[in-house]
């Protein structure tokens, strides 16, 4: 029989809503139209032309202990054994300092933005996320396939992990966070660019508005399987070619 006065267990539980307005979020105001990566502060533009073609490097400034693992050197040196025909309007590189609670919530090394807003303009854009060597890099045991994969991935850039009951642990390394994304993450992201542009520009439909929508649909599986492919074919040859890895080239434009 239900009891009037005896106290509700779901009181101070997520049930009942407790702690709803202390969860921790990237926030996005409605007064700004800018997604949170494309707000930046402080930041030098440097532009190069890479195989003909023209990249603007915006490089944000840092908040220590977090640093930006590849130069501008580093990175064009790079781009350079891209095939040309694979840059399509790409055009920004973007070297960004994450905020805190994007680096606790959702950590990445990269990310390909397909229209970027910059200046009042609109690009494709390829972003390097500034690390936090202060955080470890942390992964927990129980993982799926692909999150087994991309560990094995990290352990081959040199990123050492401890195990212990319920975690993979590893602390940041400067040497090995370029090596993840100066080897790894850039031809990644380029990698699903060309995706794109094989499906948009090249697809089966007629028509350029049905291509977008059907590369839009493929599912995120899809889509990183291909990147992956794009850039361990290409690092492969690089590789052979002993074009990679090469030594840290200091940048001849400091940072803010």
């Amino acid at each position: 029989m239900r009891n009037p006065i005896r106290r509700s267990r779901n009181i101070g539980t997520a049930k009942q809503g407790y702690g709803r307005q202390n969860k921790l979020v990237i926030p996005t105001p409605y007064t700004v139209s800018q997604s949170f990566y494309e707000r930046l502060e402080a930041y030098e533009k440097v532009t190069r032309v890479i195989n003909g073609h023209t990249f603007v490097f915006v490089i944000e400034g840092t908040i220590p202990p977090s640093k930006h693992a590849c130069s501008i050197e580093d990175i064009e040196r790079m781009i350079s054994y891209i095939p040309a025909s694979d840059y399509g309007a790409l055009k920004l590189i973007v070297l960004r300092q994450p905020r805190k609670k994007e680096a606790i919530i959702s950590p990445v090394w990269g990310r390909l933005i397909y229209s970027y807003e910059f200046e009042r303009n609109y690009y494709p854009a390829v972003i390097l996320e500034a690390a936090d060597y202060s955080r470890k890099l942390k992964w927990p045991r129980k993982l799926c396939l692909e999150d087994q994969q991309e560990l094995e991935r990290l352990k081959e850039d040199g990123h050492l992990f401890t195990a212990d009951t319920r975690s993979f642990t590893a602390i940041l390394e400067p040497e090995n966070v370029r090596n993840t994304q100066l080897y790894r993450t850039l031809l990644h992201e380029f990698g699903h660019y060309v995706h794109y542009l094989r499906m948009v520009e090249t697809g089966e439909a007629d028509d350029a508005a049905q291509r977008e929508n059907a590369y839009g649909r493929l599912p995120k599986e899809t889509k990183e399987k291909f990147a992956h492919q794009y850039a361990d074919t290409l690092a492969k040859m690089l590789r052979d070619k002993k074009l990679i890895p090469f030594a840290p080239v200091p940048d001849d434009n400091p940072t803010p």
